[in-house]
């Protein structure tokens, strides 16, 4: 990679429409594995103009049984759900409205042969849901060892957020863009070069004088988050460059889950395998593989072993282990990456199985993923377990051995 560039990466709000899709799936993944942590969800979201809908495969005790039939009440819990997450997003306006939206629930019971096929049985040890590669990925241009222009997009987004729910920006709406590019000098990240907010809006903003209000507001925001001296000049600071923005979420664009892969994970500045997050329990290795493969890149950066850490994992359905475990120090290793590669799957067995044990995901702590990024956020309890940097003195101790 040149050591001196500029790149770009952007984020989301929680009301974009893919991004309200993804919270309701995920959600739902909540919801079942608080009644059964051995709970199998595929859960696809669609929203748009006054309308939710659900579809996917399930298999859960105290959900549905092999025939379709539900549980007494789990209907009604899931609608209630679904709603009260578009609630909290804030959603209350005409076209999408979470008391008033049009809701259709399709979830129907996982193929029997796919569960033959991966489930735990006898002597077999429980194998991966699907074929796929996942990547994971870390870099100490920032504290969370994340790349800063994600890392800056989020924050602008989560702020706004934030003012929004508080009441200090009522003016704004639910659905919002930002994107941040920055002028790297030797791999660092020196000042912004051009920034980027798009934001629904209140109609009273719908004026020359709402509009300059609404931009001195994001300039705030901006220099709030950015480090200081960080700011391009006037020219290079876009709010609403298309003009108005009052119609916005779900009524102004359709929304369906996993179609912000990117804002997920690393902004582009890593390899993505394909895989959505969103919607999928972690026996999904597209989940729960990307995720350890995050938690292994962090703990290498964070144990002084690189300053940039890629890592592959590849599965195939049915089959426990992984078929590759493939490592990138991209030249700022001080050790050899075939040391890293004997020595991960080691310290955390990388199998389904083995990975949910490790990283405790057999439990209901996904719908905080869903908006602002699965990665780069500060380990809560049992929550982002993958963030943590645990693993560090054991990576010492075996890469020295």
């Amino acid at each position: 990679m040149r050591s001196s560039f500029i790149f770009t990466s952007e984020s989301v709000s929680e009301g974009h429409p893919d991004k309200v899709a993804d919270q309701i799936s995920d959600s739902i993944v909540d919801l079942f594995l608080s009644k059964d942590p051995e709970a199998r969800v595929a859960c696809e979201t669609l929203t748009t103009t006054q309308l939710v809908v659900l579809a996917g495969e399930i298999r859960g005790k105290g959900i549905m049984d092999a025939d379709g039939n539900w549980a007494e009440g789990v209907q009604e819990e899931i609608e209630k759900t679904v709603r009260d997450t578009v609630k909290r997003i804030g959603y209350e306006q005409t076209g999408f409205h979470w008391e008033t939206f049009r809701f259709e629930n399709n979830l129907h019971p996982q193929s029997a042969h796919i569960a033959m096929g991966v489930d735990e049985s006898g002597n077999k040890d429980e194998g991966a849901g699907d074929q796929g590669i996942m990547f994971g990925y870390a870099t100490d241009e920032t504290p969370g060892l994340m790349p800063a222009t994600l890392y800056y997009s989020h924050k602008i987004l989560e702020k706004m957020a934030a003012d929004r729910h508080s009441g200090a920006a009522p003016f704004l709406e639910p659905d919002a863009k930002s994107q941040v590019t920055l002028q790297y000098e030797n791999e660092v990240p020196v000042r912004a070069t051009a920034l980027v907010v798009s934001t629904q809006h209140s109609a009273d903003l719908s004026n020359d004088a709402g509009q300059a209000r609404l931009r001195d507001y994001v300039k705030g925001v901006f220099a709030e988050i950015l480090p200081e001296g960080w700011l391009p000049s006037e020219d290079k600071i876009y709010v609403n460059p298309t003009g108005l923005f009052e119609i916005g979420g779900p009524d102004g664009d359709a929304g369906v889950t996993g179609r912000k892969i990117i804002v997920d994970t690393y902004g582009g500045a890593a390899p993505h395998g394909g895989g959505a997050f969103s919607g999928k329990d972690p026996t999904k290795v597209d989940r729960s593989a990307a995720y350890v493969a995050r938690y292994l890149a962090k703990n290498v950066v964070a144990a002084g072993l690189a300053r940039r850490c890629t890592i592959q994992l590849s599965y195939a359905i049915g089959i426990a282990e992984p078929l590759s475990v493939y490592v990138d120090l991209h030249g700022t290793g001080t050790v050899e990456e075939a040391a890293l590669e004997s020595a991960l799957p080691k310290l955390v067995r990388l199998t389904p199985k083995g990975i949910r044990e490790h990283l405790k995901l057999n439990a209901p702590i996904y719908s905080k993923t869903a908006a602002y990024g699965h990665f780069g956020r500060d380990p809560e309890g049992e929550l982002f377990t993958w963030e943590k940097t645990d693993l560090v003195d054991a990576l010492k101790a075996a890469v020295a051995a």
